[in-house]
């Protein structure tokens, strides 16, 4: 299983590069470099593992676009983005949490990138009161909401966030195997 490990996060790997190159350049993931992973990633581990493990790749993959197809379907992430996932979720699939254990590492990255692109721009504390107020306004009585400010809102690029961390759940298996030669 371990040259299946490394083979699997190896290939993570090199989707999540494209996809971080390509999301750069062009602001979209193509359908040509997630989709394959997705429908062909459980047929492979079926082959090689047996049926348990293609299974377990088909689980990842829709757990690991579960959160990302609810942000898509509320207009808070790109639809090339949840592809992403699920084909993580799917190449990963040895391990039902490794895609959303790469999903969350995504999120605390981008949204400590966007922390600091706020700072800089000196609109970090306008940005989080703005939060505050979109996220208190259901729970308030109608005479004390506030309207919030949709200029303090701009959308986020995940293609690299989605790199580092696929780089940080892939590396110790490559680092092993590379060790192993």
């Amino acid at each position: 299983m371990d040259v299946g490990m490394t083979t699997a996060a190896g290939l993570a790997l090199g989707v999540a590069t494209a996809a971080a190159i390509s999301d750069s350049r062009r602001g979209e993931i193509p359908n040509w470099l997630t989709l394959p992973p997705i429908v062909l990633g459980p047929f492979a581990y079926g082959a090689v593992f047996g049926i348990e493990y293609a299974a377990h790749s088909l689980g990842a993959a829709c757990l690991s676009a579960l959160i990302p197809y609810l942000l898509f379907r509320r207009g808070g992430m790109g639809g090339g983005d949840v592809k992403l996932f699920g084909a993580l979720g799917a190449l990963t699939g040895f391990d039902l949490m490794v895609g959303l254990e790469i999903q969350l590492a995504a999120f605390i990255i981008a949204m400590g990138l966007s922390f600091a692109s706020l700072a800089w721009q000196g609109a970090l504390l306008r940005t989080l009161a703005n939060a505050v107020v979109q996220g208190l306004n259901p729970v308030l009585p109608k005479k004390h909401r506030r309207r919030a400010s949709q200029a303090l809102s701009a959308p986020i690029r995940m293609g690299a966030p989605i790199l580092v961390a696929t780089g940080i759940f892939s590396t110790p298996h490559l680092l092993r195997a590379w060790s192993e030669l």
